[in-house]
């Protein structure tokens, strides 16, 4: 870990085992921090955050860009780990390290990192000033799914504003973040960033923190409120990126056999264990039969293995407990009716029992009642739903308490786009998920139950890790001759 520039152990040099989920077998250790280690770590961001907000845009930078050099120069290194505790290929792990490296150097350009005074209004009277501060010590707590990337989400916005952070991923995914702690006590000046792992306590214990200011999760929506609850004692602020159960719906002028091979992999991309995944397909009734057999085809035809062997399209879900959820809601979707036309259970790739793996599910005929429709499932499983109205497909999409993210597909971008607008989420795509592919850097939040504020892009997503103060000039009185 990194505590105030040095890398040490735990107190007591206690370890956590880190397992691989394509075998099931532990592979590595990682430190198990304390309570001591806790303190250590936010005291030490307390102290350093007096001279790094003082510090200017352009050493910020710097600093920042060395962080990325490092990350290139261990890239290879980076990915294998990142494969090997995580599950996903090895490709889309270089896709995550790489695309990491992009957002810090984009992030230390002065155009898209820098925080400047912003004129917010000016009248005969006089004008009115928006500055931007940082606001101390930030926690990070990161999820499972892409551990690296979810984790620039927290750092990089967090040091490039001035504040300070205590970073703690996943007890799942520790390694490829722990390995950057030699890499940030390079790149900053002791106590700016600080990365400590262990279990679930340390989590808590950090959030409790009366030093701490504000705290950015990304994680499931029952652990983010309990992280809001406990945030309410002190007011910290917080940025909740939580669960998704996003809707889908492609309209009845579709080219179905063009989209739906996009469609299969925007639900499945990283096993589908990805919050903002689509979990739900509405498919017009006409067109219902045709995008089933469709799915259906692409899910036998998938690819399952080990990441790091070659050709492997998709790897086993992270743990086990994630197998399990997965197993239970396709089996309650199964034993109340609807048809499993592909898939629907564990499969072992790899030759060994341990492993994570469930075979790429597409589920037809299924009720909105049933789990698998109204909870979010994170994982190889795509509920397809028929409807005949437009409006009543709009209303189910709807019916959920999650925000997170939709898209609406059709021939006509603007008739979709109509479309979307009726949508509840934070973030929407016309024939397009999980991005826009348009190269607009926009921050990133749900509504609903699935966060609060926005992070990950834009000048709006550095402003979430800053308080914002308004200072009121008058215009200078004429002095008289």
């Amino acid at each position: 870990m990194v505590i105030n520039g040095e890398l040490v152990q735990a107190e007591g040099g206690a370890t956590v085992p880190v397992i691989n989920p394509a075998t099931g077998a532990e592979f590595d250790t990682v430190p198990d921090a304390s309570s001591a280690d806790v303190e250590r770590a936010v005291a030490s961001a307390k102290a350093a955050f007096l001279s790094w907000s003082a510090t200017p845009f352009a050493d910020r930078s710097a600093a920042l860009l060395k962080f990325a050099d490092l990350m290139e120069e261990s890239k290879t290194e980076l990915s294998e780990a990142l494969t090997r505790e995580q599950g996903k290929p090895i490709g889309f792990a270089t896709w995550e390290i790489g695309a990491t490296i992009g957002k810090a150097r984009e992030m230390a350009k002065a155009e898209n990192g820098e925080l400047v005074p912003e004129e917010y209004e000016q009248n005969d009277k006089g004008r009115c000033v928006a500055h931007f501060e940082p606001r101390g010590v930030v926690v990070g707590i990161t999820p499972w799914n892409f551990p690296v990337l979810m984790a620039a989400n927290k750092l990089f916005p967090s040091v490039i504003t001035g504040n300070t952070i205590v970073l703690k991923p996943s007890p799942y995914t520790p390694l490829a973040t722990v390995m950057l702690a030699q890499m940030a006590q390079q790149a900053f000046p002791a106590g700016v960033v600080n990365i400590i792992t262990g279990g679930n306590s340390i989590g808590q214990a950090l959030v409790e923190h009366p030093d701490v200011k504000m705290v950015s999760f990304t994680g499931s929506t029952a652990t983010g409120k309990k992280i809001m609850a406990t945030c309410a004692g002190t007011l910290k602020k917080v940025v909740l990126e939580m669960g998704g159960n996003d809707a889908a719906i492609v309209l009845p002028d579709s080219d179905v056999a063009a989209i739906a091979p996009t469609i299969f992999g925007k639900a499945m991309f990283n096993t589908g264990q990805v919050c903002v995944a689509l979990k739900r397909l509405y498919v017009h009734s006409s067109q219902y039969d045709q995008m089933i057999d469709l799915l259906k085809a692409k899910a036998e035809s998938a690819t399952l293995g080990d990441g790091m062997e070659p050709g492997v399209e998709y790897g086993p879900l992270n743990n086990k407990m994630q197998l399990e959820r997965v197993e239970e809601l396709v089996n309650q979707a199964r034993d109340s009716g609807a048809r499993i036309v592909a898939g629907g259970q564990r499969v072992q790739p790899t030759g060994t029992e341990d492993a994570y793996f469930f075979a790429p599910t597409i589920i037809a005929d299924v009720s909105d009642e049933a789990r698998i429709v109204c909870e979010e499932q994170f994982g190889p499983a795509l509920p397809v739903l028929k409807y005949d109205e437009i409006d009543d497909a709009v209303a189910r999409a709807n019916d959920t308490d999650y925000g997170l993210g939709a898209s609406v597909w059709g021939t006509d971008p603007l008739a979709a786009a109509k479309v979307g607008a009726r949508l509840q989420a934070g973030s929407i795509w016309i024939n397009s998920h999980l991005g826009s592919g348009l190269d607009i850097d926009a921050p990133f939040g749900g509504i609903k139950e699935s966060g609060i504020g926005q992070e990950g892009g834009g000048k709006a997503g550095l402003k979430a890790f800053c308080d914002q103060k308004f200072l009121y000039i008058p215009h200078p009185t004429p002095v008289a001759e």
